[in-house]
């Protein structure tokens, strides 16, 4: 085992020390329901939202927990797929937007324009693949950096921003000719330290959420277009039907988890049902959810007064008396949730330690809350060890793919 790629264990006691009492019984409660469904051979799936997740290690440990067969399926944003793509995490410069001669009108606010810290080697492997502006590029190199920063790759910064989106239009493309969703063949090229690359290597589902079809642009657009949206609700039905833990971190829309159509027990799938349609129902599963809003925690200390509201049909967030987020009536209500309050970059690392502890597993990356030295190192590790996606061998794999 590289020892050097678990950045969170010397941390652990300190990530445990932040957590408030609580918390604390709410993380084992979680690591305990966790455990229990893998050893009675029940699954786990793990919801994620965006940044956060990308800038704490998150994805990348949920990629080491889907390579040690404890994570069975994910869902997640089209931002954070159009980041897997990229490599998670790059080094960036940033150069004064009007200096280097560019449209003002159409520059983000701050008026910097972005460059991928890139080697010869790898600018000589990209212009194989597209077109390169090699005078933008020295222009850059010459102009005084602004600062340089590691951030969710792939982002806004030339070239590899614009590689992500062109490969966009070629994912989807694939997709469309295989039927497949956009999330499987881009799984195809993806580093095995991506939810993508360790899903497509176990042969599990990734699938984006209808509400987080937003972020990434052409990825998100192509996410989109891949498959149709009642498909792609089905599919995450399905998904969501065949785990018995589902683990929610840094995600603020989950409406299509808990009141999805055609979920039965929190949801409104009573009319797919007498439709005759395949529906599920959250009836006996374990809703975790890792969060900084401690309203949430209240919101299922609340769990009869919420319900109340609901029987009499009254607004639930003055019955409550707190402010309410679209998926916390489900989640209060269900017997199965636990909310453990804390920040994801130190829960993460305590429930996956924690778990594999139990479960006799070897983890080969644990990662690290971002403010703790440990945790730079991580996203230093992660910003040179995590490659973006590989066209060339995602080509391969459709070359010989069968349908």
């Amino acid at each position: 085992m590289n020892t050097a790629k678990l950045f969170g264990l010397p941390q652990l006691e300190y990530f445990r020390s932040s957590l408030d009492e609580r918390s604390k019984e709410a993380l084992d409660s979680a690591v305990k329901t966790i455990v229990n469904a893998k050893k009675h051979g029940g699954k786990i799936m793990a919801v994620t939202g965006s940044g956060p997740n990308i800038h704490e290690g998150v994805t990348t440990l949920i990629a080491e927990l889907i390579r040690a067969g404890i994570i069975d399926a994910v869902s997640t944003s089209s931002a954070v797929i159009a980041h897997e793509m990229a490599g998670s995490l790059d080094r960036v410069y940033r150069v004064d937007a009007k200096a280097l001669g560019m449209n003002m009108d159409k520059m983000p606010r701050g008026d910097v324009f972005e460059f991928t810290c890139m080697n010869d080697d790898e600018i000589g492997a990209l212009k194989r693949e597209m077109p390169l502006d090699d005078e933008l590029l020295e222009r850059g190199r010459n102009l005084p950096h602004v600062n340089e920063i590691i951030k969710a790759a792939g982002n806004m910064a030339y070239p590899m921003g614009l590689r992500t989106e062109r490969l966009a239009h070629e994912v989807l493309s694939l997709a469309r000719m295989y039927g497949l969703s956009f999330e499987a063949v881009a799984g195809w090229g993806c580093d095995e330290h991506t939810m993508l690359g360790a899903a497509s290597r176990k042969n599990i589902p990734v699938l984006v959420t209808i509400p987080q079809l937003v972020g990434g642009g052409a990825v998100g657009m192509s996410i989109g277009d891949s498959i149709p949206v009642s498909e792609r609700s089905m599919r995450i039905s399905r998904m969501i039907a065949s785990c018995d833990v589902i683990i929610e971190s840094a995600v603020a829309l989950t409406q299509e988890i808990h009141d999805g159509p055609f979920e039965c027990y929190m949801g409104h799938g009573i009319w797919a049902w007498w439709s005759g349609q395949n529906t599920y129902s959250l009836r006996g599963k374990s809703l975790i959810r890792i969060d900084l809003d401690e309203n949430l925690r209240r919101a299922v200390e609340l769990n009869a007064t919420v319900q109340e509201a609901i029987d009499k049909g009254l607004p639930k967030t003055k019955a409550a008396k707190i402010p309410f987020r679209m998926e916390m009536s489900a989640f209060a209500r269900h017997e199965g949730s636990i909310p453990v309050v804390g920040d994801i970059g130190k829960v993460w690392p305590l429930i996956a330690h924690d778990t594999a502890r139990e479960l006799g597993i070897s983890l080969e990356f644990l990662s690290a809350s971002q403010d703790t030295q440990e945790g730079q190192a991580m996203r230093e590790w992660i910003t040179e060890n995590v490659k973006p996606l590989d066209r060339e061998r995602m080509l391969k794999r459709a070359e010989g793919f069968v349908i």
